[in-house]
């Protein structure tokens, strides 16, 4: 059985499950603090959900670089969106305005990439394990 992972479906869906994140964890769990847990405004876990969508969005992005179509406009419109997450939150008030620039940015580079990776022409098809 040939099992292919697709990189980018897994970042499209990290980016995804950030923006439900944030969208949607702090209207069903505002009772958390009642019982002394704080994660809506936890520091630690929004900068660990940045981080791995970095990591895996990269990596998706890279091998998509590396064996496909050698252009770097995914990883910089990827990168836009990261940075545009790490400003939220450090300029946490200008969250709403923010942060639907980062998901439009990061799910937009990982939509690039993968275009680019089916009109690729395929000249070196013998070492692309797509």
């Amino acid at each position: 059985m040939n099992f292919r992972f697709n990189w980018d479906a897994l970042g499209i869906a990290t980016s995804v499950a950030c923006a439900i994140h944030c969208a949607i964890l702090p209207l069903l769990l505002t009772s958390l603090p009642v019982f002394g847990i704080n994660i809506i405004e936890n520091v630690l876990l929004e900068y660990t959900m940045i981080f791995i969508a970095f990591a895996i969005g990269m990596y998706s992005l890279w091998h998509g670089y590396r064996k496909h179509h050698h252009s770097y406009l995914p990883a910089i419109v990827f990168c836009v969106g990261i940075i545009l997450l790490i400003a939220k939150q450090i300029w946490h008030d200008h969250q709403i305005w923010l942060l639907p620039f980062a998901v439009i940015f990061i799910v937009s580079a990982h939509v690039i990439n993968y275009r680019a990776c089916r009109v690729h022409d395929h000249a070196h098809a013998d070492d692309c394990d797509h």
